[in-house]
């Protein structure tokens, strides 16, 4: 019996200057989107009491534990529900489903930021940290256009020993201390070059709230390890 070829979806980098160009425009307003979409929902968690005290009760312990692996099946389950459908729809729910939890899982953080002396100010110098080192390893990909997908061995190795290194912590109650954050700051870097690598040679035009996503996933991602540096130093 014959086979029938599938007909190959033409990717990012294969498109012209102006429809390439286009699809980064979009791509990176949606994470702007996603990063205001944050911002907003973290001014009404903390607009309530019972959500910010039931936040706090799940740090540390098992409550913890199961906390980062609801939130792991939520990004899972978003990112599948962008990359899978070809539904505009179901992409911009992925996004806000993903956006909400990722707000709910800095609760804990936010409060401890804003309970230090200079809290504030702590706040923006890890924002714009992160938000220059987002810009410059983006840079680096865009302007290269150099495949980054062989740190995915890497970074899957990484974050699983993380991982079990998260799980030991809580568990027997040891601080992973200030050079586990920087070791999460690297990966969270590699993570931004993996992401916005398979944006330009793995995603197709009509993938650009799929690839805010992920992008979105990895800056928060470094945002939340370079914020516990400094708030480790105050």
């Amino acid at each position: 019996m014959e086979q029938i070829e599938q007909p190959q979806i033409a990717t990012v980098a294969t498109l012209s200057d102006e429809k390439r160009v286009a699809f980064f425009k979009k791509t990176y307003s949606h994470v702007a989107l996603a990063v205001l979409l944050f911002i907003v929902a973290e001014y009404f968690f903390f607009q309530s009491e019972a959500i910010v005290s039931f936040a706090l009760s799940l740090i540390g312990g098992w409550s913890w534990l199961l906390l980062l692996g609801a939130f792991m099946f939520v990004t899972n389950y978003a990112e599948n529900m962008a990359l899978k459908s070809d539904d505009k729809q179901v992409h911009y729910g992925a996004l806000l489903i993903y956006v909400i939890a990722e707000a709910f899982i800095f609760v804990p953080l936010l409060f401890m930021a804003f309970t230090v002396v200079d809290g504030v100010q702590i706040l923006q110098k890890a924002a714009v940290m992160t938000v220059a080192l987002f810009i410059g390893l983006s840079a680096v990909v865009l302007f290269t256009k150099k495949d980054f997908s062989f740190l995915r061995a890497g970074l899957t190795i990484g974050f699983v020993i993380a991982l079990g290194l998260i799980v030991a912590g809580t568990l027997f109650g040891f601080d992973l201390g200030l050079w586990f954050s920087v070791g999460m700051v690297a990966l969270a870097a590699g993570s931004i070059l993996y992401t916005t690598s398979n944006m330009v040679h793995k995603y197709h035009e009509e993938q650009y709230v799929a690839a805010a996503l992920g992008l979105f996933a990895s800056l928060m991602l470094l945002f939340w390890y370079i914020l516990r540096i400094f708030l480790s130093r105050d």
